[in-house]
């Protein structure tokens, strides 16, 4: 390193904000923060108690459950230890303790595998990978049929009221799920804090119905045993284990509980989840479960029956806001997916707006959510019914949750060096109940359960497809570009005889291992180069806003007196990278001389990809890889680099 080169990097352990002064602000942020995680992340979990046993029930399931006393007790228990058992134990109490830098959900299990793959076998981390891509393909599946069925089931609740209304649920339906999508560029902080308090007096409500009805019929309380459920699996297996395929809906939105972490952190959401959410869950299964043995005929919708007739309209419009919400938990689950898939090379760059300065996880993808709710439509005016889409459901919640157990014990045994005796013990607990919920679940596939599978082929496909063409145009890229340093070298002892012209030239690289196409194609075809140039790489920093002294890092690449430097300029994830605000702050010393920017011009390197007959990969993978290429986020916008003075020069590769 040369006494001109300047290297910058963010401290050691720097947080993303500082920490509020005073127990008391500490306080008020966590309470801001769990009020905040009500409104975003239980929404959906929160609302299943909605059509969770009305589906149980339903005479017109291929394979229905009777109703009586025995099935009744039976399948309230099951719903019950279900809820403790996937959410508080699997991913509450377990999977939220693995995270990728604050960041939950399957994908940051992923990076942790792949991390942990240098240090154990490659083989069998690449399998639990592509396994854990598969379960991330299944949660966008789970994105798309969950605003559906849950914004139908409660507009279905007008039925309850007036049985002529039935015709104008799909056009509410289709009209509340496009205002959801219009507001989600405003935030998840700004919609936390308007769903929050919804959210508070849903769960209030519901637990409040629910102790009416167990008050009218207190043997339900019985249910509470496990014994219960263990003898209703034992005794009754054939009716238990097809129970078991709408059983599972009381579970849906536990992986987005684990997606969304990023968003409010750990403790935000299991205090939620622990003194709010399950208790009062557990009351509305428990109420409904005590109404249907004193009246077998409230089956058709016993969530809205438990409330008294008064209380049935405020009921349905609460419930309807409270659906809403429940697809905003996979929403935001979504974006941070595809924002992380993004990130490890599944998917390519997109736009991501970060949309709070105290919490990097929360983010706005625009593709990700005109293409869900373009899906979510297509869902409502194809399937017509929570009822149609219930059956589709549980595959894909069934499916994550598998590979979200698999891969947690995997880790934990191999990066945290757990005792192999207690991972067995939790592990074949676990993944049994796990298991059984699959089981039951492929007996729907014919009636529905194929949706969520093809959904999730299709994403996966397309991800294993990137992530492969993005390796070989990265290989042919790199061979193209060669060392930056030998290329440097060479222009100094003109070796490509290049003419040296006035002005200023910025090409944008990715680092500065290799050269950048534009520069190398400009001085070996054109023989020209520009008496100041500057090969800049832009960084994001894990900090809403880089400070004015980390800005900018210059190095001159070996020499001090040839025009040519390599600079970094960071930025904080919270800032639209500004490059030419960034250049302005450059002392002449640094980069051998004073810069014309207000006459610079801008040079990006493009890749137009063909089609080739290498075999690399099947031809329909490449031209799906090039199809893919079309949704990358645009760079010249995205630096805010000046139209009039960007110069993009392509270069082919076959792939």
């Amino acid at each position: 390193m040369t006494d001109r080169q300047r290297r910058t990097a963010p401290p050691a352990g720097s947080a993303v904000t500082s920490a509020p002064h005073g127990p008391q602000s500490r306080e008020v942020v966590r309470l801001a923060l769990v009020v905040g995680a009500l409104g975003v992340v239980f929404g959906d979990i929160g609302t299943s108690p909605i059509y969770t046993l009305q589906t149980v029930f339903n005479p017109s399931d291929p394979h229905p459950v009777p109703v009586g006393t025995d099935n009744v007790f039976g399948v309230v228990s099951l719903v019950f230890w279900s809820v403790m058992i996937i959410v508080t134990v699997t991913y509450v109490l377990l999977a939220m303790r693995a995270d990728n830098d604050g960041e939950g959900g399957i994908m940051a299990l992923i990076t942790l595998l792949r991390r942990l793959g240098t240090q154990r076998g490659p083989r069998t981390t690449a399998v639990l990978a592509a396994l854990g891509l598969f379960g991330a393909a299944l949660f966008f599946g789970d994105s798309m049929i969950t605003p559906a069925i849950s914004v139908l089931s409660a507009v279905e609740g007008v039925k309850v009221l007036r049985p002529s209304l039935k015709e104008v649920v799909v056009p509410i339906t289709a009209v509340i799920i496009v205002v959801l999508f219009l507001v989600q560029r405003w935030g998840t902080a700004a919609v936390g804090r308007i769903f929050g308090p919804v959210m508070i007096v849903w769960f209030v409500a519901i637990g409040a119905f629910g102790v009416s009805g167990i008050v009218r019929h207190p043997a339900i309380l019985r249910a509470l045993s496990p014994t219960c459920a263990g003898s209703f699996l034992v005794h009754h297996f054939g009716t238990a284990f097809f129970a078991l395929a709408a059983v599972v809906l009381a579970v849906t939105g536990a992986e987005a509980l684990y997606a969304d972490m990023g968003h409010f952190g750990r403790p935000a959401i299991s205090r939620a989840w622990l003194f709010l959410v399950f208790p009062a869950c557990a009351l509305s299964y428990l109420g409904q479960g005590a109404l249907i043995l004193g009246n077998p005929n409230t089956v058709s919708s016993p969530f809205f029956l438990l409330a008294p007739g008064w209380a049935r309209l405020p009921l349905v419009l609460l419930a309807t806001a409270a659906t809403v919400i429940a697809s905003q938990a996979v929403i935001t689950g979504a974006y941070s997916v595809a924002s992380q898939a993004a990130e490890l090379g599944y998917l390519p760059r997109l736009r991501v707006t970060h949309t709070s300065e105290s919490t990097i996880g929360q983010v706005y993808v625009p593709w990700i959510n005109w293409l869900l709710m373009i899906s979510v439509l297509t869902l409502v005016f194809a399937f017509r019914s929570s009822a149609a889409l219930a059956f589709a459901f549980g595959m894909a919640v069934t499916g994550t949750i598998t590979i979200t157990t698999l891969m947690f014990f995997y880790l934990a045994r191999w990066k945290w060096h757990t005792p192999g005796w207690l991972l067995g013990l939790g592990a074949s607990v676990l993944l049994s109940v796990d298991l059984l919920f699959v089981a039951a679940n492929l007996t729907k596939l014919v009636h529905g359960a194929w949706l969520p599978l093809l959904i999730a082929l299709t994403a996966f496909t397309v991800m294993t497809t990137w992530q492969r063409g993005r390796q070989i145009v990265t290989a042919q890229r790199q061979r193209r570009e060669g060392s930056l340093r030998e290329f440097v070298d060479h222009l100094r002892t003109n070796t490509f005889r290049a003419v040296r012209v006035r002005g200023t030239a910025v090409f944008l690289n990715r680092g500065k291992q290799t050269a950048p196409l534009a520069l190398r194609a400009n001085v070996e075809h054109n023989h020209v180069r520009h008496d100041h140039v500057l090969i800049l790489s832009v960084e994001t920093l894990p900090v809403p806003r880089a400070p004015a002294n980390q800005r900018i890092a210059v190095d001159d690449l070996g020499y001090a007196d040839d025009g040519i430097s390599h600079v970094t300029a960071r930025f904080g994830y919270m800032e639209k990278p500004d490059v030419l605000g960034a250049l302005r702050m450059l002392d002449p010393d640094t980069t051998e001389g004073r810069l014309d920017l207000d006459h610079a011009s801008f040079y990006l390197s493009k890749i137009e990809l063909r089609t080739g007959d290498t075999p690399t990969m099947a031809r329909w993978r490449k031209r799906l890889f090039i199809a893919t290429s079309h949704i990358t986020a645009d760079a010249a916008q995205h630096f805010g680099l000046p139209g009039d003075r960007t110069v993009i020069m392509g270069s082919h590769i076959e792939i």
